[in-house]
């Protein structure tokens, strides 16, 4: 077998415990733990809560080596396995009892005055101006014009992240089956003065949503990433798409996605 493993883990005590004893049933049956992740990795383990794997995601840069995500957190909606259940978790995966499941991702070009970034996430891609103060934008989908935003920012999830930040901005929760991004206002203006979307819009995955400040002064933005910040001036254009990266988590059992999203939201 001799499969090579690697382990990723916050620094909490709880998490350092629990990853010393993952250790060494993992090699005990067989498993090769490496200290560091490579291209021959054949398996991730992830001890902490969700935030710990958008960190995984964004250090490892969204490999596409199977993920089996141990829980030391709070919510869990990645993290599927507790503790209590590692022997099981281990002896399940040596017998090849577990089916892959794969997660759409968002990423964003950012144009700025002094060159072109670009960031990706597992959840989300939220544009927001200088704190504090409302921001101005044109959004256009597909290069034609929808609306000029104005308000806090926009929320723009994958169906994995619908249920994170998305969800919390009175968005939708999406089956992670379905091949879309949904775009979420933040704190929006609608009044006499201005008219924003007030509620979130769905767009097919083969769908490009562009957005470019009103003036001088709103070209300031920030672009937090599953939870990163960027933060850049005289931005021109941003553009957000789904990526063509993929997550693939490892998944025991048949629990299916509206079971879960019953038991953690119901």
């Amino acid at each position: 077998m001799n499969k090579k493993v690697f382990i990723y883990a916050n620094k909490t005590e709880n998490s350092a415990r629990i990853e010393k004893n993952l250790r060494n049933k993992l090699m005990k049956s067989g498993l090769r733990v490496h200290e560091e992740f490579g291209e021959d990795t054949e398996l991730i383990l992830c001890v902490g809560g969700d935030g710990t794997l958008l960190n995984l995601m964004q250090d490892l840069d969204f490999p596409k080596t199977p993920v089996v995500g141990i829980n030391t957190g709070h919510l869990g909606f990645f993290q599927e396995v507790p503790p209590e259940k590692i022997d099981e978790m281990i002896y399940q995966y040596n017998q090849g009892n577990y089916t892959l499941q794969s997660f759409s991702t968002v990423k964003g070009c950012v144009a700025a005055a002094d060159g072109t970034y670009r960031h990706t996430g597992l959840n989300e891609i939220a544009v927001k101006g200088l704190p504090n103060y409302p921001v101005h934008l044109n959004i256009s989908i597909n290069d034609s014009f929808i609306e000029r935003f104005s308000g806090d920012g926009l929320c723009v999830a994958t169906p994995a992240g619908s249920t994170g930040y998305n969800y919390s901005l009175g968005g939708s929760i999406v089956d992670p089956r379905l091949h879309l991004l949904q775009v979420t206002p933040i704190a929006p203006m609608n009044s006499i003065a201005y008219r924003s979307f007030t509620s979130s819009i769905l767009l097919p995955g083969s769908d490009t949503l562009s957005i470019s400040p009103c003036g001088a002064q709103d070209s300031k933005l920030t672009v937090v990433f599953d939870g990163r910040i960027a933060e850049y001036e005289q931005v021109k254009e941003i553009k957000i798409t789904l990526s063509r990266k993929k997550v693939n988590m490892i998944r025991f059992g048949n629990l299916q996605f509206w079971d879960k999203a019953k038991s953690k939201f119901l």
